[in-house]
């Protein structure tokens, strides 16, 4: 009999997660060392020193690896660090397309250190047309999705656009960090490379910062690695045990961000403050049978408009009390912030507001609070305005 494939809530907690060797622990030790004893020259048990290689992070990988239904994972000390190798792995003057609707980060690491290195390119992976377009008039080497994107959440469809990437020889990579490795695979989708910030769902606790990155493909896997013992951007073995702790809840934490979302987006929704409530599983979303075809649930972020300008904006964003005022997502509590000026403030005005991030646009991280809760405190927040 063929043995039966764990499913999702059984890796996290198993995968990378076996018992100490040394003495039957059941959670296993922080190898907080940084270099190896080794028997002759050479001659080490897999480790030499922990920049290169360290057993919690081996660990942790493996788990990684699993989820994405991947062959190889390696992460990095933070998204940003696994972004920049990615982008070195590439020949120097490669042509690069890029979602236009993408973390502020991605488009500032892109427009401040690559624009040097690489040809960059954003367009609207949204759209096929425009994507095969720009394959076949610029033969890039790399596409980069984000889907949903941060903040619009747009949806891309992975399977289509990533199959015209192969069509045109060019590599695909998808920032699966709002979904999580929980709701949607993009690598069983056709992508060559996903990649997530551990910063947000995957370690869910707002107290590491780290990336990740999954492939089958051995020869981009080594060339990152490659890349990552020469560069040092590893992750610490204690941050790595961290991110291995909170991969334990990723199943239940992202069912309760779902639920509480869906709860809060239709709330929003029907509030006669809001202008416009964005959320993939509203009806209402303009790509939400997409969604549900490519995505099995639909995450803990929402985007809304307010009626009213900036100042009514900050007024109401002032009054939350349960959703703190910060940058980031993804933790067990509740966010909200204004991509404007904290998360995409790198993006100039004039690019923003083309692709919709204006002053009355408002970004939640829904938490796994009590959901009335949270509720009662957007609606007292909303009355200011």
């Amino acid at each position: 009999m063929a043995k039966k494939k764990m499913n999702f809530a059984t890796k996290v907690i198993h995968v990378g997660g076996h018992p100490d060797k040394e003495t039957g622990a059941i959670m296993p030790p922080i190898y907080q060392t940084t270099t190896f004893v080794q028997e002759s020259p050479g001659k080490h048990k897999g480790y030499e020193y922990s920049r290169s290689h360290n057993p919690t992070r081996t660990r942790l990988e493996e788990c990684l690896a699993s989820l994405e239904e991947a062959k190889y994972a390696l992460v990095a000390a933070s998204g940003l660090g696994i972004i920049s190798l990615i982008l070195h792995s590439l020949p120097k003057g490669s042509t690069i397309l890029c979602g236009d609707d993408v973390y502020g980060g991605t488009y500032r690491i892109l427009t401040t250190v690559f624009n040097d290195i690489h040809d960059i390119h954003f367009i609207n992976t949204t759209d096929p047309k425009e994507v095969e377009q720009a394959l076949k008039s610029l033969k890039p080497k790399l596409l980069w999705l984000e889907t949903p994107t941060n903040p619009m959440l747009k949806i891309t469809d992975i399977k289509k656009v990533t199959a015209l990437a192969k069509k045109y020889k060019a590599l695909s990579v998808v920032d699966n960090t709002f979904m999580s490795s929980y709701f949607q695979k993009p690598l069983t989708l056709g992508a060559d490379i996903v990649m997530h910030s551990m910063t947000k769902y995957l370690n869910g606790h707002s107290d590491v910062v780290g990336g990740c990155m999954m492939t089958n493909n051995k020869t981009i896997h080594q060339k990152c690695w490659t890349l990552q013992n020469s560069m040092g951007p590893s992750q610490s073995p204690f941050d790595s045990w961290l991110v291995l702790r909170g991969l334990k809840t990723l199943a239940l934490r992202m069912e309760a961000h779902q639920k509480n979302a869906l709860r809060v987006a239709r709330f929003l929704e029907s509030h006669p403050k809001v202008e416009k409530v964005i959320y993939p599983g509203l009806k209402s979303h303009p790509d939400y049978r997409l969604a549900k075809k490519q995505m099995s649930g639909f995450g803990g972020m929402i985007t809304i408009l307010l009626k009213g300008d900036l100042k009514k904006s900050k007024k109401f964003l002032e009054k939350v009390k349960l959703f703190a005022l910060a940058e980031s997502l993804g933790g067990v509590e509740s966010l909200i912030e204004h991509p404007a000026i904290m998360t995409h403030h790198s993006i100039p005005k004039v690019v923003r507001e083309e692709i919709g991030i204006l002053d009355n646009l408002v970004r939640l991280s829904v938490g796994v609070e009590d959901c009335d809760d949270l509720i009662d405190d957007l609606d007292n927040a909303l009355k200011v305005i």
